[in-house]
């Protein structure tokens, strides 16, 4: 057998964040930075795993014993060992030959992001494990982590999508979102990474009248990707805001942090950390590295 190499792309949810989750049609991107999962077979049946980050350094390994159908940390028990042992083991649940060999493997995993940036290291994750697995990684998520999917959906395609839940189907279709303004627009990380299960938690129990909420959120997603004028894309990001803002009884990132901007700025997925889009006229990077937020892209750099 030889070695594989498989490689999923990360994740900026443009909109309906919280809501995808009931059914609302979303416009998410795949981003030019993603993960690297590759595979060498060796003849202990053992699993020798290393994580290497952005810079090439490794961040986590361990070795798993593979003999019989167990899995069993031989080295850490901690959180990403548990979590990992987790995958592996729904992935054989839904293929019951994945790792049903004599044989061992060297895994390593490479990142081409900040594991805080929030692009989908667990999603880029399952999707590669899903096809070294040969299984639906949308099964394998559900059977982990949960949420919509739309990481998942993201990190197998190469363009902008919009993707929506309905009737437990996943639907995914290429969205023509190339705005003229493109070069206005930016993502700039706010110094932290929100937890998306802690996120969804929130949005569960305090959500109140959704449906509402989701017919708007519906039109708004239509009209950012037919949208070809900033200041128009300006008032649909800030409508945005203001809808989920009410849904889930939180407060938007540009009320707590930049109420000074002159500029649009929007969550991109769970509110709180991670990445924020920003439509500017004029170039806004002195602006936020003057306030400590030092990483900001322009979006034609991060977008697929």
């Amino acid at each position: 057998m030889k070695n594989k190499t498989f490689y999923s792309h990360g994740k900026l949810l443009i909109s309906a964040e919280y809501v995808v989750l009931d059914g609302a049609l979303s416009l998410a991107i795949p981003t030019k930075y993603g993960q690297y999962l590759t595979i060498e077979p060796i003849e202990d049946p053992v699993l020798h795993w290393k994580s290497f980050d952005e810079k090439n350094s490794i961040w986590y390994e361990n070795k798993f014993d593979l003999k019989g159908d167990t899995i069993e940390s031989l080295n850490l028990n901690n959180d990403i060992s548990n979590r990992l042992i987790e995958i592996l083991k729904a992935s054989k649940t839904l293929n019951p030959e994945f790792l049903n060999t004599h044989q061992g493997y060297k895994v390593k995993t490479h990142l081409e992001f900040q594991k805080n940036w929030g692009l989908g290291t667990s999603s880029t994750l399952i999707t590669n494990i899903a096809k070294w697995a040969n299984i639906n990684p949308f099964q394998l998520l559900e059977k982990t982590f949960g949420g919509s999917g739309y990481d998942i959906a993201c990190a197998q395609h190469n363009k902008p999508i919009t993707y929506q839940v309905a009737d437990h189907e996943k639907l995914v279709k290429i969205a023509e979102f190339n705005p003229i303004f493109k070069e206005q627009l930016y993502v700039v990380h706010l110094n932290k990474k929100q937890n998306s299960r802690d996120g969804i938690r929130h949005y569960h129990e305090n959500k109140n009248n959704a449906a509402t909420t989701i017919n708007a959120i519906n039109k708004l997603t239509l009209e950012m990707i037919s949208c070809q004028k900033l200041d128009h894309f300006q008032d649909l990001m800030t409508s945005h805001e203001n809808l989920i803002a009410k849904l889930t009884n939180q407060t938007p990132v540009k009320d707590i942090y930049f109420k000074d901007f002159d500029g649009a700025i929007k969550s991109l997925g769970a509110w709180g950390g991670d990445f924020v889009l920003v439509a500017s006229k004029h170039n806004p990077i002195a602006y936020f590295k003057a306030k400590g937020f030092n990483t900001i892209m322009p979006y034609t750099k991060m977008a697929l």
